[in-house]
């Protein structure tokens, strides 16, 4: 199970989002994937970088409303190859969190199971939940849209976007949404 230890001040709840996609691909390869957490950011639209620093602890950096950045180290908790990959954030994290994902085969051998469960105590707590989802961050909508990403990435090679498609659920990007039209 995915915990957090309980919020230190009163009105830090943590946030929890899950999230299960399907992905045409065997789990050795989707896994592979995965584990390899530079390759996050490729998919995971609010990450700018990760850093795997050997040893089973990585350095990310993410970015947060209003422009900012967030960093943390983390560590990985609970391997299974092919199977299950868990980590947490280490102590001194301004954004304290932790997630697990797993890949089980889908029926039929129609590819692979991938579900993400994330939690984290955003800063500020739940106004800072509440500025955030203003701006359009609502953390099951981003885990959805990052999944939908990593299917693309794995199945096309590629993520397929058009010029009037936006980055999530952001507010900003909506308002400049247009009809879709082939990039060029």
């Amino acid at each position: 199970a995915l915990r957090l230890a309980r919020p230190r001040r009163p009105g830090q709840g943590v946030l929890r989002a899950r999230a299960t996609i399907t992905v045409n691909r065997p789990p050795r390869e989707v896994y592979r994937f995965w584990r390899e957490l530079e390759n996050l950011p490729r998919f995971m639209y609010h990450l700018r970088t990760v850093r795997d620093l050997g040893g089973g602890r990585s350095y990310w950096v993410a970015r947060a409303p209003g422009s900012r950045e967030v960093t943390w180290h983390a560590e990985i908790v609970a391997e299974v190859p092919e199977r299950l990959l868990a980590w947490r954030s280490l102590p001194g994290a301004r954004v304290r969190n932790a997630g697990m994902v797993t890949f089980t085969p889908a029926p039929r051998g129609s590819g692979t199971e991938v579900t993400v469960e994330l939690g984290f105590q955003p800063p500020f707590g739940r106004l800072g939940a509440a500025v955030a989802a203003l701006f359009g961050e609502e953390p099951h909508q981003q885990v959805r849209d990052d999944l939908r990403r990593f299917k693309q990435r794995l199945e096309t090679g590629e993520i397929v976007r058009s010029d009037g498609s936006p980055e999530g659920t952001m507010v900003r990007q909506q308002a400049r949404q247009r009809a879709a039209q082939p990039m060029g």
